[in-house]
């Protein structure tokens, strides 16, 4: 007999619901086993390629029978979109689930009681190995995307991503990640028992325990970015490599000349972990032109150069098509963004060199583009103005702009998933002086976050001075396990029936539970049924052998997966 929910009780004194004391809930589950997860490794950062190991050790109460005992290394991104509007029919929130690595131990089987039952007072060790993959399976990516690249960065390893508790446990390591976004992994542990009802088979959950990891895999630098300065203002695009700049020689006076600033992408800021106290630098070269005007021998005053570093993370309910842009999130209800800017730097340039370019050489007509294996120190000289007359003199002057990143903040490598992505955007702004008249031109350019694996996992800094420039230099004091591993199944949402087949609908529209099954009383307080306005969108790994699918349903709900419904597991009877 299912026992009843412990966070849901009927109140004799005005029958509604309120919350269970925690006495009264700690007697529900006194019956269930206890379960624990133990890991080998002291490592608390995972990256690609490492092994995760440990035990599960279970102890029954009193003699429990059970089916099945499942050990997975689990992997879920989860994001929501708040849809503000004056119409309060369309208002609401759309949120979306991507359950996309699920790795099972093989091989339990073997290790579980002949007879399936627990022994009172015994104990049960289970081992298990994992090794976080270089990749996903193209499976998990199967809706349509605009080019073949999205594809491969969708199929790469999200890391860890807005665990908030996770975090805290950490001593409050920040990755500005919005509460709309997050990407967990963790171990999973559950004791299930095969229920039958007519020709149907559902799994019920006994007891299960989740255990989350912290998991930033490699990340390798990528081809610079190619953007079209010439079209980047009518594209708006997120990008601005060069801008012109009219200067005069004061108020009501003639012009001066022409100023263009222009940059190329820099290299990326690598995390390297394990080494203590790291600083992660790169650094942006920043070339100028001033084309003068007739009759013009002076330069231009320039005044300060700043920089600023904007982190943006997107975030949507449905899946992405392309690299997410700002331009996209600002029309489309679906779409959200989040950016946060932090001061790098701001350096006085009143003294920059300028030297005058040999006027025998041609001006160059259009930017040619430069291999990504050239340095970024490498000199250029920007593309003449459209009013520039060949052979009129020309002056050049180069900066060079360092890039570190700032100490009180923790900072992933740039990613994009189906659901989430995370960039960074190097700002940098020239401020010019002339005659009083003061004014600045601004550059957007696009920089990379990468990391590489630790070459010495035990190197990992600890206590209050280790760096927070990166979150592979974190180390965890304080295991986080969860009762239930809330995160690594969907919420549950009211059931629209329209459109569902009829052998999936539950009766008087009860919560739907997918993917990794929980027992009513299972889900915490805020897990319980949502109004009718809220949509879920549900993105969920099938198994190996079964890619996932769309479906649309009537009624403004859109589910991604065939086991929305259901709730079907790899290799498992359907969930009813």
């Amino acid at each position: 007999m299912t026992s009843p929910p412990p966070f849901l009780v009927s109140s004799a004194i005005n029958g509604s619901y309120g919350m269970v004391p925690g006495k009264l809930r700690q007697l529900v589950h006194s019956t269930k086993p206890e379960i624990s997860i133990h890991l080998d490794s002291r490592n608390r950062v995972f990256t690609t390629l490492d092994r995760i190991e440990g035990t599960v050790r279970i102890t029954a109460v009193v003699d429990t029978d059970f089916d099945n005992i499942d050990i997975e290394f689990v992997g879920t991104a989860r994001t929501y979109v708040e849809r503000l509007t004056t119409a309060a029919a369309i208002s609401g929130r759309s949120e979306a689930f991507h359950n996309f690595l699920r790795l099972s131990q093989p091989g339990l089987d073997r290790l579980c009681p002949a007879d399936r039952i627990l022994r009172a007072g015994k104990t049960y060790t289970f081992p298990f190995v994992f090794a976080v993959p270089q990749q996903l399976l193209p499976h998990v990516c199967k809706h349509s995307v605009a080019n073949p690249r999205v594809r491969d960065w969708h199929c790469q390893l999200p890391p860890t991503f807005g665990d908030r508790e996770l975090s805290s446990r950490d001593g409050g390591l920040d990755d500005m990640a919005p509460e709309m976004a997050s990407v967990r992994y963790g171990i999973f542990a559950k004791i299930s028992k095969l229920s039958h009802t007519g020709d149907d088979f559902a799994r019920v959950p006994v007891a299960n325990k989740a255990r989350r990891l912290r998991v930033i895999p490699t990340a390798e630098e990528e081809p610079p970015l190619d953007v079209d300065w010439k079209t980047a203002e009518v594209d708006r695009s997120d990008y601005i490599m060069r801008k012109e700049k009219k200067v005069k020689k004061g108020l009501l006076k003639g012009k001066l000349g022409t100023l263009i600033i222009e940059a190329e992408q820099p290299k990326s800021l690598h995390l390297a972990a394990g080494v203590d106290g790291e600083r992660v630098t790169s650094k942006a070269t920043v070339m100028l032109r001033f084309e003068p005007a007739e009759g013009v021998t002076q330069t231009p005053r320039l005044d300060k150069l700043t920089s600023k570093l904007k982190v943006r993370t997107y975030f949507a309910a449905v899946a992405r098509a392309d690299i997410p842009r700002k331009a996209d999130s600002e029309f489309d209800a679906s779409k959200g963004l989040h950016g946060e800017s932090h001061e790098l730097s701001s350096r006085c340039i009143s003294d920059v060199k300028w030297q005058l370019e040999d006027a025998a050489t041609p001006a160059p007509t259009q930017i040619q583009r430069r291999g990504s294996a050239v340095s970024a120190d490498s000199p250029w000289s920007p593309e003449a103005s459209a009013i520039f007359t060949p052979g009129a003199p020309v002056w050049v002057a180069k900066i060079i702009v360092p890039v570190e990143l700032p100490s009180t903040k923790a900072f992933v490598p740039t990613f994009h998933s189906c659901l989430i992505s995370r960039t960074y955007i190097l700002a940098l702004s020239l401020s010019v002086q002339t005659a009083g008249l003061g004014g600045s031109m601004d550059l957007r350019l696009p920089i990379q976050v990468s990391a590489s694996p630790a070459t010495n996992p035990s190197s990992f800094p600890s206590g209050p001075a280790r760096r927070r420039s990166s979150v592979l230099s974190a180390t965890l004091e304080t295991d986080v396990e969860d009762d239930l591993g809330d995160f690594f199944a969907p919420r549950n949402t009211v059931n629209l029936h329209a459109g569902v087949p009829r052998n999936a609908r539950r009766r008087n529209s009860q919560p739907i539970r997918t993917l990794i099954g929980t027992e009513e009383e299972d889900l915490p307080p805020e897990f319980e049924d949502v109004p009718t306005a809220h949509t879920t969108v549900r993105f969920e790994d099938n198994g190996m052998d079964a890619p996932p699918e769309y479906a649309d349903l009537v009624g403004g709900s859109r589910w991604f997966g065939g086991a929305a419904v259901e709730g079907r597991l790899p290799s498992y009877p359907a969930v009813r």
